[in-house]
């Protein structure tokens, strides 16, 4: 695909990551949305990242930070655009979004809730601060010592991939 190519094609998909976007509750991060895209059909990143500029420009999409992250979100505007063109998206691309990328959306959804991050706090020591969020909230949170910058990112990317095994135990201790 060319951005030279017809303005249908790229009218196209402009108006897919609006319908992804509408599809979507909670605001998402630039790489989630390139992996739902995607999933859908295939679209080089630069110009992804075109059609996203063109988006902000019209103000049909919005840019903000969230828990240190840029996330997109579909304005109201967006919205209304998208009413008004949503019949350009072929029926089949519309099929694929609304039932193949499921699985893509719950995945970055687990991804997005699940975050740590740490922070030096002088010179070879860090707070590492693990957190899940659900639905736009913070339901755990946790910051911990680490005395070494390797054991601050051992620290996140264990909290990253198990999570869902370390906040039960942590749960279980405090209720006992």
């Amino acid at each position: 695909m060319k951005l030279t190519q017809d303005g249908e094609v790229l009218a196209e998909n402009k108006v897919l990551i609006l319908y992804i976007l509408n599809k979507i509750v909670d605001p998402i991060t630039n790489d989630n949305l390139l992996r739902l895209i995607l999933s859908v059909i295939d679209m080089n990143y630069f110009y992804f990242q075109q059609f996203l500029l063109d988006l902000l420009e019209k103000k049909f999409i919005v840019c903000f930070e969230k828990d240190g992250k840029q996330v997109y979100q579909i304005t109201p505007d967006g919205k209304s655009t998208l009413d008004l063109t949503n019949d350009i998206i072929p029926g089949i691309i519309k099929l694929k979004v609304d039932t193949s990328f499921e699985n893509e959306l719950r995945q970055t959804q687990e991804e997005e809730s699940i975050t740590a991050e740490f922070i030096p706090r002088d010179e070879g020591n860090y707070t590492v601060t693990c957190k899940i969020n659900e639905k736009n909230s913070c339901i755990f949170e946790v910051s911990v010592f680490a005395g070494s910058r390797e054991e601050a990112k051992k620290i996140v990317d264990n909290w990253k991939e198990n999570a869902y095994r370390i906040y039960p135990e942590i749960l279980n201790s405090l209720n006992n």
